[in-house]
């Protein structure tokens, strides 16, 4: 049977449903800054062209408040004034650790987050960029439809349709 790209392929939350409660408590254990775990569940989500993660990031977004505009510079955010120093060093750790290269993450990287970033907080956003990663991993892999669970995660309320 041959499918289409937007055929999806299995539903994970029914078929593993142990395996994903628990990978979504892992996420959710993360204490990073709500407004900063967006942008960083985003960017990673376009790296990885993952439609499904950046429709529910991008309306979680919304109704967190973050305003629209910063949401359409986050593939440009290197040339946008539109970011925070702070940010800015999260969306760069994010791109990082989600495109690694041969020889892993920069020294002069990991010496910069540092500037920006106490030791659990770079702990805590390394661990949301593998959360999300694994997020986009999965949903790409199994073809979950973008905004096929808003109700389950109460994105309809986003009026984003």
């Amino acid at each position: 049977m041959t499918m289409t790209a937007h055929s999806p392929r299995l539903d994970y939350m029914q078929t593993s449903p142990d395996l994903f409660r628990k990978y979504l408590a892992f996420g959710m254990a993360c204490k990073l800054d709500q407004g900063l775990a967006l942008l960083v569940d985003i960017r990673a989500s376009q790296l990885n062209g993952c439609a499904f993660c950046l429709d529910m990031h991008v309306k979680q977004a919304r109704l967190h408040g973050e305003r629209e505009l910063r949401l359409h510079h986050l593939t440009i955010w290197r040339e946008s004034t539109l970011f925070t120093p702070q940010e800015r060093m999260a969306l760069a750790w994010t791109e990082a650790l989600t495109r690694i290269q041969g020889e892993g993450v920069p020294d002069e990287l990991y010496a910069a987050a540092r500037e920006h970033f106490e030791d659990t907080e770079l702990s805590e956003l390394t661990f949301r960029v593998v959360a999300i990663n694994g997020w986009n991993r999965l949903n790409v892999a199994f073809r979950n439809l973008p905004g096929s669970k808003d109700q389950m995660f109460g994105l309809d309320k986003a009026g984003l349709h």
